[in-house]
C-alpha cells in the first residue's frame, strides 16, 4: 500500500508541513526591528489565527472525512458516529500530552522589553512546541486525501497561524532579556517540530487509505482541542474580548476564501 499512495505524496507532505513550520520563522521577523507590540495587537493577531485554524479544521479536515465515509457507503449516522469519534481521540492525544509536559500560558504582562520571568517563558515556548506537533499531523494527513487542495489549504491555513504564533514567541523570549536575533532563531524552532507530526501522520496513512477519515478527524479533533482550550482563550485574557472576536471573523473569512479558491 506504500507504492500506492506513492513516495511523492509522502515528500509533498513533509515539505508542506516543514513550510507551515518553518512560518513561525518568518513570523518571528518583525522582533529583530522592533519589540515594542502591544497586548491589544497581539490579542487581535491570536484571535485572527484562531478564526484561520477553526476553518480550516471544518472545512479542509472535518467535512472531507465525514464526504469520504459517506461515498464509502457509511449510513449518514454511522458517518457522524465515526466523525465525533475520531475528534474526541484526537482531543484525548493532546489533553494527555498536555498532562504529560510541563507547560504555561501567555505571560498577561507579555509586551515588554525586559523584565518577564525566564523560566514561565520557556515553559510558555515548550507549550506552543506541543501545539505544533498535532498541527503538522493535520498537514501531513490531509494531503493524504484523494484532493491535493485540501492539503494546501491546511497547510496555508496553519502557515498564517505560525506567522502569528512565531510573532508571539519571539515578543515573549524578547521580554525576557533574550536578545532579538536568538529570540527569532528560537521562534523558528519551535515550528520545526511540525514535519515530525506530517511525516506521522503520512506515513501512517500509507498503510491504508480506509485510515484516512480516521486521520482527518483525529488531526481535526487535536487542532480544535489547541484552538478551543488555549488560541482563544488566551485571545481574550487581557480583557480584549471585542477586538479578539472581530478579528476571528476575519481569520474565518481569510481561511473560507482559501479553501473556496482552491476548490
Amino acid at each position: 500500500m506504500v507504492d500506492a499512495i506513492g513516495t511523492g505524496l509522502l515528500g509533498t507532505g513533509l515539505l508542506a508541513s516543514l513550510g507551515a513550520g518553518a512560518a513561525t520563522g518568518l513570523g518571528a521577523l518583525p522582533i529583530l526591528l522592533s519589540p515594542d507590540f502591544g497586548r491589544k495587537a497581539l490579542d487581535r493577531m491570536l484571535g485572527f489565527s484562531a478564526g484561520v485554524m477553526l476553518a480550516a479544521t471544518g472545512f479542509s479536515l472535518i467535512l472531507p472525512a465525514l464526504g469520504l465515509l459517506l461515498q464509502g457507503g457509511t449510513a449518514p449516522g454511522g458517518a457522524l458516529l465515526k466523525v465525533g469519534l475520531g475528534m474526541l481521540l484526537g482531543a484525548l492525544f493532546v489533553r494527555g500530552w498536555h498532562a504529560l509536559m510541563p507547560h504555561a500560558h501567555v505571560p498577561e504582562d507579555l509586551p515588554a522589553q525586559a523584565g518577564l520571568n525566564r523560566s514561565r517563558v520557556i515553559l510558555f515556548v515548550l507549550a506552543i512546541t506541543l501545539h505544533n506537533f498535532p498541527e503538522g499531523l493535520a498537514v501531513g494527513v490531509s494531503f493524504s486525501g484523494p484532493e491535493a487542495r485540501l492539503g494546501l489549504a491546511v497547510a496555508l491555513g496553519i502557515g498564517v497561524h505560525n506567522i502569528i504564533e512565531g510573532l508571539v514567541v519571539a515578543v515573549a523570549l524578547r521580554g525576557s532579556g533574550m536578545k532579538a536575533g536568538r529570540s527569532a532563531v528560537l521562534a523558528l524552532l519551535t515550528g520545526l517540530v511540525e514535519p515530525l507530526g506530517g511525516l506521522l501522520g503520512v506515513s501512517a496513512l500509507s498503510i491504508s487509505t480506509r485510515l484516512l477519515p480516521w486521520g482527518l478527524t483525529f488531526a481535526a479533533g487535536a487542532m480544535l482541542y489547541v484552538v478551543t482550550r488555549d488560541v482563544i482563550p488566551e485571545s481574550r485574557r487581557s480583557g480584549f474580548h471585542r477586538e479578539a472576536t472581530n478579528s476571528l471573523m476575519w481569520g474565518f473569512a481569510l481561511a473560507l476564501a482559501l479553501d473556496v479558491s482552491l476548490a
